[in-house]
């Protein structure tokens, strides 16, 4: 059994791909060294429409992985073989959840109820659907999706800051640490969500709730979500 974060990023800022690349190294090695601090065995990279093979020194397992960011929102895409790079907003989420699948990889809906509508599709086969560590409020409305659905639900930071790894992570049911296990775990529902309560975590959350609802993105209890949006910079076309 392992405690893996499936939804994180190597770096804190969106576009410049080319100053991205650049930091990503660094990036990645701080996101496993915090994950490992945190007590998790594997953090995943899920960077925004892009991803690049790193495999740091020390800290814990780092995991493959990407976000699409697809015409309906973004789905996250985690196992051996993810995409390289996607256009933001080529893809729909079944032509995501397509790729994932040819690729070997397991396909989760990401934070369903934060600026996306892909929890509407009922007909697009998901593997799993996300508590997102960003807005925990929203865990009762994604439960009742995974019921309705019939898909278990895993758990993601979406840190951008190393020291967010873990505020919500996925336990996985398996006896190895590879992109394959974890895979198969997903897809058999040997997976659960789990969320930190940790003072330093409640704290961060609160200081995230007072962000979104200054920009009108909101975790969405109350009120009705906002459309799709696209995060800072992805407008950029993706090399």
């Amino acid at each position: 059994m392992y405690s893996v974060d499936l939804h994180a990023h190597t770096r804190f800022f969106h576009g410049r791909r080319d100053l991205g690349d650049r930091f990503d190294p660094l990036g990645v090695r701080l996101l496993a060294e915090a994950a490992d601090r945190r007590g998790l065995e594997g953090v995943a990279t899920t960077n925004h429409d892009y991803y690049t093979p790193l495999d740091p020194d020390g800290g814990a397992v780092t995991l493959p992985g990407i976000e699409i960011t697809t015409d309906r929102g973004h789905v996250l895409v985690v196992g051996p073989d993810p995409p390289r790079a996607t256009k933001p907003g080529a893809l729909s989420p079944a032509e995501a959840v397509a790729l994932a699948h040819d690729r070997g990889c397991a396909a989760i809906v990401a934070h369903p109820f934060r600026n996306s509508t892909v929890r509407e599709l009922d007909d697009v086969p998901f593997d799993a659907i996300e508590v997102n560590g960003k807005h925990p409020r929203s865990r009762p409305l994604v439960e009742e999706l995974a019921r309705e659905r019939d898909l278990p639900l895993v758990g993601g930071s979406d840190a951008h800051y190393p020291f967010e790894v873990g505020r919500a992570y996925t336990v996985v049911e398996t006896d190895r640490l590879t992109p394959e296990a974890v895979v198969d775990a997903i897809r058999d529902g040997r997976v659960s969500a789990t969320v930190s309560r940790s003072g330093f975590d409640s704290m961060l959350r609160r200081a995230y709730q007072a962000i979104h609802d200054r920009k009108g993105v909101i975790d969405a209890i109350e009120r009705p979500t906002p459309g799709v949006g696209t995060p800072p910079g992805e407008e950029e076309e993706v090399r």
